[in-house]
């Protein structure tokens, strides 16, 4: 039996925050996102693929920083060339640095649907200036979006504080279910300006989804019938399943792209990218700007993070690694008899259960990512988890056989 984790200073820590931030911490890192009373609420550091918090436990990371962490924490290389930037350039100036078109030139390189390419700071900014530039380039307003796209007031999933005109223009449409997509355009699609969906689906709490045969074309068509513009948010995809995203793995090429997250091993950054035709319309029609955009240190460990990709072939590595470790979870959730599904193979792994009208699927979850924590493996039980470079096949198989032995602790309550 795993010894519950002494957590006295990051319980601490969150009581004290309690008193000044509202609620704490900021969203789904917040503890009822997790086990509460059994995860740490404050980390200390990271190293690789490892991370240690403010009590001292040390954990296999497996969530990633919700997916930055490509490579591993304080990659030396990467921190290196940025500490050399604000040595002997600086980084946050009144007009931009040259790494900014460097950066461009090597997106257009990788990404197929990239022409031009306009650089920000999160996913959620990213995905907004697509549905801008789509609103603008077309002159229409409704959208149809499908997965998670951020915190903005168009797409946000809790509607607290936001005029039901945000997002009354809006239609949703399930992952894998192109007859939906089809009736939706049918009604509205001379109307629509943009259809906006991830390419592999990664909803919070549900099983991750690959595309079904046909569905990531049958999207295409129906966008191109409508001319409408086809938008993917590639914030999790992209730099993980590979260098060009979903769009290049799959061969199904969208007009307009979010990239974040892996593009710079976890300094902030991302990007709105697509055809010339299109991403012009920020040239006049659209307008956006900030502040802090324009900083070059993400800028340049973006540069470096992707040049390791490459010299590397670090997707391949996770590629390899992630199928393995996949390959042996299955193997195990099969033997156990838990009602339970491993999927988001290579990338984003992930363990949910199956659900059933008595609840005991809440139960099995709880006591499944309980045991695990305890044990020191840091994932979560209502989000995916990653495969970073640093994590090594010892490591992935130590946390295949730590799910073995938490899973074997749910079974007490079959």
């Amino acid at each position: 039996m795993a010894k519950k984790l002494k957590l006295e200073k990051s319980n601490q820590l969150y009581e004290d925050a309690l008193k000044l931030i509202p609620g704490a911490i900021l969203g789904i890192r917040r503890p009822y996102n997790f086990v509460e009373g059994e995860y740490p609420i404050f980390f200390e550091k990271g190293k690789g693929g490892k991370v240690i918090d403010v009590d001292g436990n040390e954990f296999l990371d497996m969530l990633c920083a919700y997916g930055p962490i490509i490579i591993g924490h304080r990659e030396e290389e990467i921190d290196d060339v940025v500490i050399q930037q604000i040595k002997n350039k600086g980084f946050c100036m009144s007009l931009t640095q040259q790494v900014q078109n460097k950066l461009a030139k090597k997106l257009i390189e990788l990404i197929p649907c990239c022409e031009k390419a306009v650089f920000v700071k999160t996913g959620s900014e990213a995905t907004t200036i697509a549905i801008r530039v789509a609103r603008g380039y077309t002159g229409r307003i409704k959208v149809l979006r499908c997965g998670y796209h951020g915190w903005h007031s168009w797409c946000v999933e809790q509607k607290g504080g936001i005029p039901k005109k945000s997002f009354e223009d809006v239609y949703e449409f399930e992952y894998n279910n192109l007859d939906q997509a089809e009736n939706i355009m049918g009604q509205y699609g001379n109307d629509v300006a943009a259809i906006i969906l991830t390419p592999i689906d990664h909803q919070g709490g549900h099983e991750v989804q690959m595309p079904k045969p046909g569905f990531l074309k049958g999207i295409r068509k129906l966008a191109t019938k409508y001319d409408s513009l086809l938008i993917y948010d590639e914030i999790r995809t992209g730099f993980r399943v590979n260098l060009g995203g979903a769009q290049k793995k799959f061969d199904v090429i969208p007009d307009l792209a979010a990239f974040g997250k892996s593009m710079a091993n976890g300094y902030p950054i991302s990007v709105c990218v697509g055809k010339k035709e299109y991403m012009d319309a920020l040239i006049e029609k659209v307008f956006i700007t900030s502040t802090f955009w324009p900083n070059s240190l993400a800028q340049v460990a973006a540069l470096k993070t992707i040049e390791i990709l490459e010299r590397e072939m670090v997707l391949d590595v996770i590629n390899e690694r992630g199928s393995r470790f996949a390959s042996k979870v299955k193997d195990i959730i099969k033997d156990s008899g838990i009602p339970c599904t491993f999927s988001g193979d290579p990338w984003m792994p992930y363990i949910t259960f199956q659900r059933d009208p008595n609840f005991l699927y809440k139960k099995l979850r709880e006591e499944f990512y309980t045991q695990l924590i305890r044990r020191r493996i840091f994932l979560q039980p209502y989000h995916h988890g990653y495969v970073c470079y640093r994590h090594t096949d010892e490591d992935l198989d130590h946390a295949a056989n730590m799910i073995k032995e938490s899973l074997n602790e749910c079974k007490k309550l079959l």
